[in-house]
């Protein structure tokens, strides 16, 4: 069994049926050792306090978006090199160039496959 599977993944997302929806891929593609945050508020209470390993975080959140929670990740010295994928449902080109500069690992655009969640984490992995 490769060790990434058991990596601790967070998913943000203010909507709980995509959060199952995108805990459900990672079953598929064998990773289970999964939790969950609402908006990006809730995602920096959870990465400090446990050991988090992988973020798949949604763009458009009420409280702290992805965008802002990408920001916060990286420019804390504790978390500053955790991947992020960032989850778009607009593949606008402004925000991937926004995301990308503010140091985004990653993004996927909504809806996507079981494969494609696996091709992109296994991209960012390799990237570490």
């Amino acid at each position: 069994m490769d060790s990434d599977q058991n990596m601790k993944i967070l998913i943000v997302d203010d909507f709980a049926t995509m959060r199952k929806v995108i805990r459900n891929l990672l079953r598929q593609i064998g990773y289970q050792n999964v939790i969950e945050a609402e908006d990006g508020v809730d995602a920096l209470k959870e990465l400090r306090s446990q050991k988090i390993e992988f973020i798949i975080s949604d763009w458009n959140m009420p409280n702290m978006s992805g965008i802002e929670l990408l920001r916060a990740v990286r420019a804390d010295s504790e978390l500053r090199d955790l991947p992020f994928l960032m989850v778009t449902a607009e593949s606008l080109k402004e925000n991937v160039v926004e995301a990308v500069k503010a140091g985004v690992s990653n993004y996927i655009v909504k809806p996507f496959t079981a494969e494609v969640l696996s091709e992109k984490i296994k991209k960012i992995l390799e990237k570490k």
